[in-house]
């Protein structure tokens, strides 16, 4: 990648966290003007938003065109001035209906959204991003430059994680044969070695997973199947279950969760691995001789599953970043002696975004952490 592309990704990346910090922070900018200087005007920010490589449309809580750049302008192929569109129906752009539901849903949700939006000619890649008091920010981007920049980027890291996988597998395997000679301080060091180099593969794996989840907006014509939670639950736990019952943790699932109304719509594979890493999660903090308990309910349009621990709980820390790629909570909270990879919620919450749905967490009232996951329901 050329130096001028590198910074052409760079400042489109940081203009979608720019803008929605613009949104958020508008307010604040108005009231601390007096005594922070630091703070640039009003007037500023616009002319710099104007200027932005990327369309950018702002939607009020009415679904009103509060105001869009040069820039969308030409990405909708407007023929008019979009200054004559300010204060018309977001509907008057004729919108799909599947962005309509996304820009509501961020403004329910307050979960920045990824899907594309079908012109004549192109299709255009969106962001939808929540702001306060109703107010959406939809970030447009040209579809095809980002393809290309998309299938490089999966391209590059399938091929790193390629070249990381065969020497690691050769590695295991020499690890395997020293294990069976080895003995005294030489099998501590080689045990030693067979789990680092176990936990490279993991995190190996993750990335990869993580950059396909990244390039995979959510879009409702993607086919998705009718899928029973509480029968796919049973099929994860089998898995978990070996080490559980080492420490006497066992899964508690609620009576509401044989109700066959909470039918999720989802892709099965994608489903499965976000319920893996929230049971693995909980049972990494769960006390021994203590219980996962497990929910199955549908809520409006959503099939929700709720996972609850024992545990010490979240802090404050935690529930700010817990989400965040290679963020691990204080090792001392943990009650496993294994540690993951710091990918395993970011995975979850990922695939939530890639179908549809969101992932949050709370502290439950009775205490222990609760992560709730958040799928579309089947009609």
């Amino acid at each position: 990648m050329s130096a001028t592309h590198a910074l052409a990704f760079l400042i489109g990346g940081g203009a979608g966290a720019g803008l929605a910090l613009w949104l958020k922070r508008k307010p604040r900018l108005k009231r601390r003007s007096r005594r922070s200087p630091l703070d640039p005007p009003d007037a500023q920010l616009r002319e710099w938003m104007e200027e932005m490589p990327q369309g950018w449309l702002l939607i009020n809580g009415d679904n009103r065109i509060g105001g869009l750049n040069p820039r969308a302008e030409w990405l909708l192929e407007l023929e008019d001035s979009g200054l004559g569109l300010r204060g018309e129906p977001f509907a008057l752009l004729d919108p799909s209906d599947e962005l309509l539901h996304l820009v509501n849903l961020a403004r329910e949700k307050g979960v920045a959204q990824r899907s594309s939006w079908p012109l004549r000619s192109s299709n255009l890649d969106v962001r939808v991003m929540p702001g306060d008091a109703g107010w959406v920010a939809v970030v447009l981007q040209g579809r095809n430059p980002l393809e290309s920049q998309l299938e490089r980027q999966e391209q590059w890291v399938s091929d790193v994680a390629h070249e990381l996988k065969t020497p690691l597998t050769a590695l295991r395997l020499v690890g395997d044969s020293l294990a069976i000679k080895a003995d005294g301080r030489q099998a501590v060091l080689v045990q030693r070695l067979q789990r680092e180099l176990e936990r490279l593969q993991v995190l190996v794996s993750d990335l990869l997973d993580l950059s396909r989840l990244d390039n995979t907006p959510f879009t409702e014509s993607n086919p998705q199947a009718v899928v029973d939670p509480a029968a796919l639950l049973s099929q994860v736990w089998s898995t978990l279950e070996p080490m559980a019952c080492e420490r006497g943790v066992a899964l508690k699932l609620s009576p509401a969760a044989a109700d066959n109304s909470a039918q999720a719509a989802i892709d099965p594979a994608r489903f499965h691995q976000a319920l893996l890493n929230l049971l693995d999660n909980a049972l990494r903090y769960s006390p021994d001789q203590a219980a996962i308990e497990v929910e199955i309910s549908a809520r409006n349009r959503w099939c929700m599953v709720s996972v609850r621990d024992h545990g010490p709980g979240l802090s404050d820390t935690d529930l700010e970043r817990m989400f965040q790629r290679f963020y691990r909570g204080d090792p001392s909270r943990a009650r496993s002696p294994r540690s993951g990879s710091g990918l395993g919620l970011a995975i979850v919450q990922q695939i939530a975004l890639s179908q549809g749905g969101m992932v949050r967490a709370s502290n439950h009232p009775e205490g222990g952490a609760l992560l709730e996951l958040l799928v579309p329901r089947a009609a």
